[in-house]
């Protein structure tokens, strides 16, 4: 009998060890307590329009944003390509895009086409949406125009801290996310991925992303970081309403790393000839230059970080 209890007791440790390592943190990884609450505040879009990087250049210099990812197959990447290049200290990944969205204002792949051809529609463009790419284009297809990005970036001088995809494209198959971290791995540049959680899951089966828990925790087995918890956007249109969004989802935040994705613009004609969703990414640019915005992260206590901090952890724990 006092072996068995020995033997539960043991047991019993040996899972609560596991649980505790199951429930660290990436924000204890980076040397943060259990509770605290640590955020990138990302720039989706660089280089998608001039309206795009002057919001995104601005809000850098104001502080708040301290992370965003490039688009180099835009019309606008050159220009703050440049910019990059004289602010080495920028927090700057890729945007991988495999789509081009817009009604008039549509790019084509870095690629050459004959090698890509799966990826562009009747016009030359990419396809306008993420489940047109996943059904007509292939995984080789995919690695050919991803390398190609990665490579122009590194030619224009950049030095990427991550890779994230435009649109989720490269989570809608198997087969693209594995080119994804293939890459990642490759070229030394951690990916956005996050740490598997129940709502994941859910939202996975939901709208039908074949990437699951158990892929994630591979993943995160093969070294590469992970995000605690990720925050796609918030509810409203105009800055009223989204910068009391902002303010509930801030007092909200759990413990870990949060990234949160914004889109940023100036609310000029050419934003306005772009998308309808100009008002909101205004409203962005706004909620993020905010005094009031800033003083509620420093009230709370939320630490900022960068993907450039994450990747001194990335590939450390095999």
């Amino acid at each position: 009998m006092k072996q068995l209890v020995y033997l539960l007791g043991l047991v019993s440790i040996m899972l609560l060890d596991a649980l505790a390592v199951a429930q660290t943190t990436t924000a204890q990884q980076l040397g943060y307590g259990p509770n605290d609450k640590v955020l990138i505040i990302h720039a989706d879009d660089i280089g998608m329009s001039h309206s795009v990087n002057v919001a995104t250049i601005e809000a850098f210099k104001r502080g708040m944003v301290t992370s965003g990812s490039i688009m180099v197959p835009c019309p606008w990447f050159p220009e703050f390509a440049a910019y990059a290049r004289e602010h080495p200290e920028l927090d700057l990944g890729l945007h991988l895009t495999l789509t081009s969205e817009w009604r008039y204002f549509r790019w084509r792949p870095v690629a050459p086409i004959d090698k890509v051809k799966g990826l562009v529609d009747e016009e030359g463009f990419m396809w306008k949406t993420e489940r047109q790419t996943a059904m007509k284009a292939n995984a080789q297809e995919v690695e050919a125009e991803l390398r190609a990005q990665i490579e122009r970036a590194l030619a224009f001088g950049i030095k990427p801290t991550h890779l994230d995809t435009h649109m989720g494209t490269l989570y809608l198959r198997k087969d693209f996310f594995d080119v994804y971290t293939k890459l990642g791995k490759e070229y030394g540049i951690p990916v956005m991925v996050m740490r598997p959680t129940p709502e994941l899951e859910l939202y996975a089966k939901v709208v039908g992303i074949p990437i699951n828990s158990e892929i994630l925790r591979q993943v995160e087995a093969d070294g590469f970081v992970v995000l605690d918890h990720l925050v796609r956007g918030v509810s409203g249109k105009n800055f009223g309403e989204r910068k009391q969004s902002y303010k509930n989802l801030l007092r909200n935040l759990k413990p870990g790393v949060t990234m949160l994705i914004v889109h940023l613009g100036i609310n000029d004609a050419e934003l306005k000839a772009v998308t309808a969703s100009w008002e909101q990414r205004h409203a962005d640019f706004l909620s993020f230059t905010d005094p009031e915005i800033e003083a509620l992260i420093k009230e709370l206590g939320i630490k900022l970080t960068t993907w450039r901090e994450l990747g001194k952890i990335a590939w450390k724990k095999k």
